[in-house]
């Protein structure tokens, strides 16, 4: 029988140390360290890892079995995890609490248990009966589609072994133990060793892992980082509860891109997928308002057409509040520093408040001439230029620099109906004919706001 011993760890980083200790020396957090009880095994030959102890190879003799990817039944999950789920991949799904983890999983295990082979939902927070119900509102019924109320991790790998399904939901990671640690669910070394068990489980039997986490209330993954280590791919879930509109992005992904993100909706129904959302952003857009810009921005591959609201008043106090929305507020302050050195606006005094419409970030630098016309337009009060969308990076000398895929951006602007872009004259080589979009070059934010505002 091994020893026991204690050891405090940081609940954010994994840190531990045999002492307590206020702030965590490995992510700089107070108050994170959690005295818990360590089993140490003695040392034995041999590991048993994922490889079950083989010997190495030559990598020119590594045998690669065909594992093609089966879909989910979403187009937009689907897309962000690089074309459909991998056989043996470990995915883990991060997002606030009522974001809609659970509902998309659970109606993407329906799709996947009646097309491609039985699905096994465990569930650590709910009842086998709560899951039923959702299930009921979702649609997400089907004979191959189980479901298990357990957190014993030996039980679940039992009735895997079992069962061998083609797809294993863990909802979610915080809830699970292992009996031979004696640490709480929850902690660093039960989220720790349980993420192992389940990689191992994976990679040993071909069986596609999901896992539900938790998160902070910073929106950061409650537990350890090392967490995102162990798993193939990290997605995040972004949007407010109350908002219409969701969004998953891959931050992490062996098998595909991490620029990708899935467009949602939430309804009564669950999450719907969102193909065409530069319609849906721009559906409600307000016509001749100063301060309102359509950017193109690109997500990976896909392109998106986003309105910037930007309103600029006068303000009895100072400092001035400066307020952002699904922007980096620090872009904007550099930008009206722009605006003020190079070409003259006295934004000192005033009230800047900047919105993207839908809910969607934005932070790729092509936005920033969208963000300068948007300021301009509300400071000034004078609207942008009719059926206008630009583009463009704004260096601190302000001049407009060249952004990449402009191709990708003109075109779904031709789609949605725009017929003039703002961009910057270093693109204009490669762009000889804009085709029903007609071009204008830029080199200075001046030229920029003579040529976008009426």
């Amino acid at each position: 029988m091994g020893k026991r011993k204690t050891a405090f760890c940081c609940q954010q980083c994994g840190y531990d140390s045999p002492k307590w200790l206020g702030r965590c020396p490995g992510c700089g957090a107070w108050n994170t360290m959690v005295e818990e009880t360590v089993r140490t095994e003695p040392v034995r030959g041999g590991t048993g890892g994922l490889a079950g102890g083989r010997p190495p190879v030559p990598i020119a003799e590594v045998e690669v079995a065909d594992m093609p990817r089966f879909a989910t039944g979403s187009g937009e999950l689907d897309r962000v995890l690089g074309g459909g789920i991998i056989p043996g991949s470990m995915v883990l799904i991060v997002g606030d609490p009522g974001v809609g983890k659970s509902s998309l999983t659970l109606k993407n295990c329906a799709y996947v248990a009646k097309h491609s082979g039985k699905v096994l939902y465990v569930t650590g927070e709910e009842s086998v009966r709560q899951v039923r119900l959702r299930a009921d509102r979702l649609a997400a019924i089907d004979d191959q589609l189980y479901v298990l109320s357990e957190t014993n991790l030996e039980v679940i790998e039992q009735q895997t072994m079992k069962m061998n399904p083609k797809l294993l939901v863990i909802d979610s990671i915080q809830t699970m133990f292992r009996p031979e640690l004696s640490s709480a669910p929850g902690s660093v070394s039960q989220v720790r060793e349980s993420a192992v068990q389940l990689l191992r489980l994976a990679k040993n039997n071909a069986v596609a892992i999901f896992v539900v986490g938790h998160v902070t209330k910073d929106g950061a993954l409650a537990g350890p980082r090392v967490l995102e280590h162990i798993v193939d791919t990290v997605l995040y879930f972004e949007g407010e509860r109350n908002a219409q509109f969701r969004v998953l992005r891959a931050v992490k992904n062996r098998f595909g891109s991490t620029n990708e993100i899935g467009l949602f909706e939430m309804r009564s129904e669950g999450l719907l997928d969102v193909p065409d959302a530069s319609k849906l952003f721009l559906s409600e857009r307000p016509m001749a308002v100063p301060g309102s810009v359509v950017i193109p921005t690109v997500e990976g591959t896909r392109p998106l057409l986003v309105e910037i609201q930007a309103l600029v008043s006068d303000s009895p106090f100072m400092p001035p509040r400066r307020t952002a929305d699904y922007v980096d507020i620090k872009r904007i302050q550099l930008l009206l520093a722009v605006l003020e050195k190079r070409v003259g606006m006295l934004l000192g005094t005033s009230d800047v408040y900047v919105k993207i419409a839908g809910g969607i970030k934005v932070d790729e630098p092509a936005v920033d001439l969208g963000l300068i016309l948007a300021l301009a337009s509300s400071f000034r009060n004078r609207r942008t230029a009719a059926n206008t969308v630009l583009v463009g990076e704004v260096g601190l000398a302000g001049e407009v620099r060249a952004v990449s895929q402009v191709e990708v951006r003109l075109r779904e602007a031709a789609k949605m109906g725009f017929s003039r872009m703002i961009l910057p004259k270093g693109n204009l080589k490669n762009l000889p004919d804009g085709g029903s979009i007609a071009l204008v070059g830029v080199e200075t934010v001046a030229e920029a706001l003579e040529a976008g505002l009426e």
